[in-house]
């Protein structure tokens, strides 16, 4: 049986430039630096971030691009907040995708790897709720 998520790990092409910019948009703590000894495939860190143990390694060959990303839950009032601390890192914003009403606010960014993140005002419980109401409404 599943318990709950392990770790979700991210491969990136600068690994201290990567840590400074989950300790500053994410407010990640580092709990581990391999250094110059790989225990695994690749040098790597540890963060923890909202609770989840977050890995990243150093690999050159970097992804194409995807809608592939992991989402962190925001409160609606630190959306200027965040859009500020993406901007001062001069990272890709992509534009929001539409909406239904209700279903919260999100804010998109590529880090300088490709790897796409989310930031969410809502929760799922709302966007479930969200749908239901849309999808009754042709009954």
């Amino acid at each position: 049986m599943i318990e709950a998520i392990s770790h979700i790990t991210f491969i990136v092409q600068d690994l201290e430039k990567t840590s400074a910019l989950y300790k500053e948009i994410f407010d990640a703590k580092e709990v581990y630096d391999s250094k110059n000894k790989p225990h695994s495939i690749a040098k790597e860190k540890f963060f923890i971030i909202a609770g989840q143990w977050i890995a990243v390694m150093e690999n050159k060959e970097i992804v194409n691009r995807t809608y592939h990303h992991i989402a962190f839950k925001i409160s609606a009032d630190a959306i200027e907040q965040y859009l500020h601390k993406i901007q001062a890192w001069n990272l890709e914003m992509l534009p929001p995708r539409p909406r239904i009403n209700g279903e919260g606010y999100s804010i998109y960014f590529y880090d300088y790897d490709n790897n796409l993140f989310e930031l969410h005002t809502g929760t799922l419980e709302e966007r479930l709720a969200t749908y239901e109401v849309v999808d009754n409404m042709g009954d």
